[in-house]
This record gives C-alpha cells, sequence and structure tokens, in this order.
C-alpha cells in the first residue's frame, strides 16, 4: 500500500545540478515530472543520467508557476555560494541568497505539499543566525510547518564528511496532530575501498610535473617534517587532503567534496592516486551503473566540481524515506 501511494507522489527537481536529489527520491518510488537548471554542463550530464526527453524548466526565477506541471514535493540544494563560509558571505544581499524567494513564489503559487531543501552548514551561523532565522520565517509565513537540522553524509551510507543543513516542510493543513517529522537515523560507515576503484585514473607519481609541486607542499612551512612518503604509502587508502597550506590525513572516509577542490588523493597499491570525478560521483551515493555513463564522455575537471556541487544521495533517500512515513502514519 506504500509503495502504491509513494508512486502518486510527483516532484520537481529545482537548482537540480547532475541530479543527485532526484535520485534518491526515485530510489522511493517517487515520480519527477520536470527540473531547473542553468548551469548547461550540469544540464548534460544530467541528461546523460536521466534522458534527453527529460523537460528543464531553465532558471527557476524565471518561471511562471502556471507553466509548470502539477506536483505535491519540491526538492532543491538552493544555491550555497552566498551563504557559504568559503564565499563572500553577502547572504540575503547577494541575488544568489534570493533564490529561496523564487522557490517560496513557486511553492505559494503552486500550493506545494511538501519540500526538502538543502545549504551549506554555515547557513546556520552566517550573520549570527539572522539570515536562517529570515528564511524560516518566510517559510513559515508561505504556510509551512518547518524542520531543520544539520545532517553529515558520513551518517547515512558512503565514506564522506559533508555537514550540510536540511529544510523539511510539510503545508500547515497537512500537519498531523500529535505527530511530528522525525529526521534518519545514522548508519554505519561502508568501506571506502569500495569507492575508490577508477583504475582508468592515471597514478600520480614523479612522471607527472604536479608531482614535484606536491613535493615542494610536503616541505613548506606548515608540513615540514611531519610526513614521510615511504611511511604513506604502505597504507592503502589512506586519504591526503591537499589544503592550501597543511595537509590533512583521512582514514575510511574523505573530506567535503566541493566544487574548485581538487586536491584530494589516495594510496593504492602502494602509490598515490588522484580522487578521480567518477570517484566522486561514488562518495555521493550515485550508483557505479549510472556512473558509469560518465566515463569518457565528461572531462575529470568538470565532474569533479558537479559532484561538489551535488547533494548526496543516500541522504536525500534517507530524508524522504522519513517524510513518507510522516505522510503515509
Amino acid at each position: 500500500m506504500l509503495k502504491k501511494q509513494n508512486k502518486k507522489l510527483k516532484f520537481i527537481d529545482f537548482c537540480a545540478g547532475i541530479g543527485a536529489g532526484r535520485l534518491g527520491l526515485q530510489k522511493l518510488g517517487l515520480s519527477c515530472v520536470g527540473f531547473s537548471e542553468i548551469d548547461k554542463y550540469a544540464e548534460w550530464t544530467y541528461r546523460k543520467f536521466f534522458g534527453q526527453e527529460e523537460k528543464n524548466y531553465g532558471n527557476l526565477m524565471k518561471i511562471n508557476p502556471n507553466d509548470l506541471p502539477n506536483f505535491e514535493l519540491m526538492i532543491a540544494g538552493f544555491p550555497c555560494q552566498s551563504f557559504s563560509v568559503i564565499g563572500q558571505r553577502k547572504g540575503m544581499e547577494d541575488h544568489r541568497g534570493q533564490i529561496i524567494y523564487g522557490l517560496i513564489k513557486i511553492m505559494k503559487a503552486k500550493k506545494t505539499s511538501y519540500f526538502i531543501l538543502e545549504n551549506v552548514k554555515g547557513l546556520e551561523n552566517h550573520e549570527g543566525g539572522k539570515t536562517l532565522k529570515i528564511i524560516k520565517e518566510e517559510l513559515n509565513e508561505a504556510g509551512y510547518k518547518v524542520y531543520s537540522r544539520v545532517l553529515n553524509s558520513l551518517d547515512y551510507g558512503v565514506p564522506q564528511m559533508r555537514e550540510r543543513i536540511y529544510f523539511v516542510g510539510i503545508r500547515n493543513d497537512l500537519v498531523k496532530k500529535n505527530k511530528e517529522f522525525c529526521w534518519p537515523k545514522s548508519v554505519s560507515i561502508p568501506k571506502i575501498k569500495n569507492y575508490l576503484i577508477d583504475d582508468e585514473e592515471i597514478e600520480f607519481n614523479e612522471k607527472k610535473a604536479a608531482y614535484e609541486t606536491f613535493l615542494k607542499y610536503l616541505n613548506n612551512k606548515y608540513n615540514k617534517g611531519l610526513f614521510d612518503i615511504k611511511k604513506m604509502l604502505e597504507e592503502d587508502y589512506l586519504v591526503l587532503d591537499t589544503r592550501q597550506s597543511d595537509l590533512r590525513l583521512y582514514r575510511n572516509k574523505v573530506p567535503t567534496l566541493r566544487t574548485g577542490r581538487h586536491g584530494i588523493l589516495y594510496v593504492r597499491n602502494k602509490k598515490f592516486r588522484r580522487l578521480s570525478g567518477f570517484e566522486s560521483l561514488l562518495l555521493q551515493g550515485f550508483p557505479k551503473k549510472l556512473s558509469e555513463k560518465t566515463k569518457g564522455k565528461i572531462a575529470d575537471v568538470c565532474l569533479l566540481s558537479q559532484a561538489g556541487n551535488a547533494m548526496t544521495v543516500n541522504t536525500i533517500e534517507a530524508i524522504g524515506k522519513k517524510l513518507l512515513n510522516y505522510i503515509n502514519a
């Protein structure tokens, strides 16, 4: 009965990126009736995953809600640049920070029943929490009971440290008495060796010009004398994060994948390897078979950025499952 009800639940994938949110909901039996994405390269990858016939409604700030099909659930990883700790933190003054108002306009016009929104953890304390307070107040005034929480993808079935804030909204007339939405519980962390499996990615060694830069990096004032290359190469699946200054090491997990970060290395068979775009998709919860569709079709540097800008499939699936439990209770 639950599965039958789920299939009737339709959603639109806003700020879609490469479709991680969509994939998480489709795994629960929900039906996508369109998407909205302005990045042509992300759209190319999206269509590689889901098909050329998919309808892209384009810039959500220019969408006439009357042109959209009916749907019950909105999902959106709305732009994080204006809220991120690595951005300029202009927040609501930045036009990108106004995307939330475009989403609210659509919610109100279409009388959307539910929503799942995602943003960076930095939104939680931006402007001393003022930005988050404004967003929640606006969503409340639009007619929704809102739940928000920071979750780590590491707790939901992928070996990636990725903290993001999630919002779940339930339209006021659909709120159940004496029933609260419950966030998903954490699960065990899978073994990283099942994710770092790309045999096509070129090894990172002295034959590469960048390797000399890496050696100099290990000898800078922050790292000098702290790391032994021979010792590191003895530990398979040791992950190295070459940050701007200091080197950080991780075991059975990788640091947050994000747009612009391409400095993650790891050890396999006593050799350094670069994290590939294919592997970054796996670390975001994209299935192997689907991820393989990008091989030889999308430049690795582009795929790394797209994966870094995506939601984590597993986390959205876990949240979606809890929302469905609430709906069907």
